[in-house]
């Protein structure tokens, strides 16, 4: 379990540079969608990456939207349409 956490966290802090450069407002609106999703609806604390996704919706909405989509369409969730 502490070797997938590093994992995570090490991965989490190469992807998260790369797709900060890439922000756009759309991304940013829509993350922030799924991020609402997620704390109106979705009743289980989060894993380490979605937790993380969630705190990065502004500053890496690129990185975050696919880990959010998983989670939220996992729970059960219909995701919100792209603009």
């Amino acid at each position: 379990m502490k070797t997938t956490l590093t994992l995570m966290a090490v991965g989490t802090a190469l992807v998260l540079p790369v797709a900060a450069s890439a922000q756009s407002p759309a991304d940013i609106a829509y993350c922030n969608k799924l991020k609402m999703l997620w704390y109106t609806y979705v009743e289980m604390d989060p894993s380490t990456s979605v937790a993380t996704a969630l705190n990065t919706c502004y500053s890496a909405s690129a990185a975050a939207i696919p880990v959010l989509e998983k989670a939220l369409t996992d729970a059960g969730f219909t995701l919100p349409k792209k603009k």
